[in-house]
């Protein structure tokens, strides 16, 4: 999962070496802004064929939040199948 989140964040840092770890925050270690923070949490949406609300975006803060969230996510999905 990991790596495919790091294959996403790539798309969006002019940095195509980088390696993400579970501690690197979105904004600040990336350095995303908001708006690409946004995109970046729809492309994760359709790489994993989850959805985000809007008011959890806010809760994503680092690389560890996100990769929680959508293996709570897909559990969940799991679950209601």
């Amino acid at each position: 999962m990991l790596d495919k989140l790091q294959v996403i964040v790539r798309h969006y840092t002019a940095d195509e070496t980088i390696t993400l770890t579970e501690d690197m925050v979105l904004l600040t270690g990336l350095g995303l802004n908001s708006f690409e923070l946004v995109q970046l949490i729809c492309d994760v949406e359709d790489a994993f064929a989850i959805t985000i609300p809007d008011r959890a975006i806010t809760t994503l803060k680092t690389v560890a939040d996100v990769l929680g969230y959508v293996e709570k996510q897909q559990k969940m999905n799991c679950e209601v199948m």
